[in-house]
């Protein structure tokens, strides 16, 4: 026979409203998920949608408020470009191609206040790009990326300069 144990008031009180309390009263959780399912689900998606001709496509996965994790789905490359308040950081998920970054933009012209392109860059590293591989481009540093097969898919973030 186990002994009874006499617990003072207000720990039977305490024990009483833990007890009872709802499991509602717990904040939801604000992760924003997308499976590997999902993930190429989109990226097979957005290769159906994509006209003749068009070289870019761009498509959030998921989001959280302002921060969005996009899938970028190039078939031409795009014009050097650089981006003065945000770094930008990227996954290879699909595709092959060519990153050429640092160095100096060539003929810049202020696009808008978050893009300045060029017609090229001067003196960069070029990468060879494939799937798996993680780009974390500084604010303000002049990249590009060329495709080297049929597409280069990229799952990428615009990362806000600290202050």
């Amino acid at each position: 026979m186990i002994p009874a144990v006499r617990l003072a008031r207000p720990v039977r009180l305490a024990l009483l409203a833990a007890l009872a309390a709802p499991a509602a009263a717990q904040a939801p959780d604000p992760t924003a998920f997308a499976s590997g399912a999902e993930v190429k689900a989109q990226v097979a998606a957005m290769a159906r949608a994509m006209k003749p001709g068009q070289g870019f496509a761009w498509q959030p996965l998921v989001r959280d408020d302002s921060r969005v994790a996009a899938l970028e789905y190039w078939k031409k490359p795009g014009r050097p470009a650089v981006h003065p308040e945000q770094a930008e950081y990227a996954i290879v998920i699909e595709g092959s191609g060519t990153l050429i970054s640092g160095g100096t933009l060539d003929t810049p012209k202020v696009v808008n206040p978050d893009l300045t392109e060029g017609e090229r860059i001067v003196g960069g590293t070029t990468r060879t790009l494939g799937p798996g591989d993680v780009i974390l481009v500084p604010a303000g540093v002049p990249h590009w990326f060329g495709i080297t097969g049929g597409k280069l898919v990229l799952l990428g973030m615009k990362l806000p300069v600290k202050r």
